[in-house]
């Protein structure tokens, strides 16, 4: 009997599963929707990391301190303005700096380079401020380089006052000369764009990398009298097929924040997550990542821009007025092309998402025209934002004409 029943449950089950398409265990992988409820991050976003295109966010703009997710910005700027293989003495305020340590002491030297895998692998509180003074003299000067190229990459509400995320505050005078008090702190908009400058667009992409996707690193100080060994706590590293990079972070204030890059079948996603939890949630960070990153894998694919159709009526020969002609009345027109000035861009989109591509040229030209005169424009928007321009421009030159033209006309004619 009990047989019976459980192959009548076994059918039904089966039967259940055909009909619905999915099993419960399937519908995970293919993350088809995020529900924000879902995430435990106060704070999330999803970037193609190529183009810089939020593909998702929850409360994406709010600013929230971000703890040592910091040090992806403080490990670039040293990649792009130092020498690894210069040595950097440890000052009596970085050697004071609270756990997560190296413990270095006041006077010793290290390999800027050894600093850097301490920093992102570990997390080093006073190697963060070893870097910062020996790169920008001070943690204030370095604080305004990074400032400085937080607003180069585009960040719009990023504040740094640290190179290692510890929490921070500090009145300044705004340029109305009123006293204002501002934190340490980012949006995970901002977040995605640092991390996916770092990834796809510094000079120094492939050293970062390379740093932050190493699973353990040895050295010593310059002495050779302390020798250490650094593993990384990246855990998503090896979570995903694909994952390149990350940086986890916490402090009390920030809560548990993630910052990771994945790449995989030509597309390059970044999430970034800003309190996301609170001791004992540490594992919170990583849930939301995959979840976010197999909603992208899963729902975007990429589509190069060039591949947009545009009309054939648009690129019209532009009538010019007041022109040289073979003829006293003759008309002149000048063709036009388009004219290639970079490579047209690709990004992540839905396959449910549309491009708009519009054109604005001249219905008439008045003499002289040059040769690549700019006479439009073509735009790819899409929901109303523009994605890329390209120019459309006279192929040929157009004379105007002038007293002597008049005359010449003027004596064919007689002739005639």
């Amino acid at each position: 009997m009990k047989r019976i029943v459980l192959h009548v449950i076994l059918v039904i089950l089966i039967f259940l599963s055909s009909v619905w398409g999915k099993t419960p265990c399937q519908a995970k992988e293919s993350e088809t929707t995020i529900n924000e409820s879902k995430l435990y991050a106060q704070s999330a976003v999803l970037m193609d990391a190529d183009s810089g295109r939020v593909l998702f966010e929850k409360k994406g703009d709010a600013v929230l301190p971000m703890a040592s997710t910091t040090k992806i910005m403080t490990c670039i700027i040293t990649l792009e303005n130092g020498n690894l293989e210069d040595y950097a003495q440890v000052s009596d305020y970085a050697a004071s700096m609270p756990k997560v340590r190296l413990s270095v002491q006041k006077g010793e030297r290290y390999r800027l380079r050894d600093l850097l895998y301490s920093l992102m692998l570990e997390s080093h509180n006073d190697a963060a401020v070893v870097i910062a003074e020996h790169i920008g003299g001070s943690v204030e000067g370095f604080a305004e380089m990074m400032n400085k190229k937080a607003e180069e990459i585009g960040c719009k509400q990023t504040c740094f006052l640290t190179p290692n995320g510890l929490d921070a505050q500090k009145e300044i005078l705004t340029k109305e000369g009123e006293k204002k008090t501002v934190m340490h702190a980012t949006t995970a908009k901002d977040l995605a764009l640092i991390m996916s400058y770092c990834i796809k667009k510094s000079p120094q992409k492939e050293e970062f990398l390379k740093i932050t996707g190493t699973p353990s690193y040895n050295f010593s100080n310059e002495k050779g009298t302390r020798n250490f060994s650094c593993n990384n706590h990246n855990a998503f590293l090896n979570m995903m097929e694909g994952a390149v990079s990350g940086k986890t972070g916490f402090t009390g204030k920030a809560g548990y924040c993630y910052v990771g890059a994945l790449e995989r079948d030509g597309k390059t996603f970044v999430v970034s997550l800003l309190a996301c939890g609170w001791p004992n949630n540490k594992t919170y960070k990583w849930s939301d990542t995959k979840k976010l990153m197999q909603y992208g894998l899963s729902n975007y694919q990429k589509r190069n821009l060039a591949k947009e159709a545009i009309s054939e009526e648009w690129l019209f020969d532009i009538p010019v007025e007041e022109a040289k002609t073979r003829y006293l009345y003759g008309k002149a027109a000048v063709p036009v092309y388009i004219k290639e000035e970079k490579e047209a861009p690709s990004l992540l989109m839905k396959e449910e998402e549309k491009i708009e591509v519009s054109c604005e040229i001249e219905k008439s030209l008045t003499a002289p025209v040059k040769e690549g005169q700019e006479v439009g424009k073509i735009r790819y928007l899409l929901d109303g934002s523009v994605l890329w321009e390209r120019k459309v421009c006279a192929k040929a030159s157009v004379e105007k004409r002038d007293f002597l033209w008049f005359f010449k006309m003027a004596a064919e004619n007689f002739l005639l």
